[in-house]
């Protein structure tokens, strides 16, 4: 990532317009972080990242009984080799 101070990041937009394309760019003032330039498709993504982020944190909302339903689920008969990833996953 590269960096760049507020006051050269104003005097040179166009080039960090273009760095932005293939890199974040870290905008600082008075030697702290005030904000990332980033290409729109940097962006979209993370637009993206937060609206997955709200749909994960909504299971939190899910009822007790719904969640220990869960976690005593197993696969069908023949999935053992699911069950052992599953279980390295959590720690189990």
């Amino acid at each position: 990532m590269s960096e760049a101070t507020a006051s050269h990041f104003c005097r040179n937009f166009g080039r960090y317009q273009l760095q932005a394309q293939r890199e974040p760019v870290q905008v600082t003032s008075h030697g702290r972080v005030t904000g990332y330039f980033v290409s729109e498709a940097e962006f979209a993504h993370y637009q993206d990242l937060l609206r997955k982020e709200r749909e994960i944190l909504l299971v939190g909302r899910l009822p007790a009984d719904a969640v220990a339903a869960i976690e005593v689920s197993q696969y069908p008969e023949g999935h053992d080799d699911l069950d052992a990833l599953v279980d390295d996953e959590t720690g189990r």
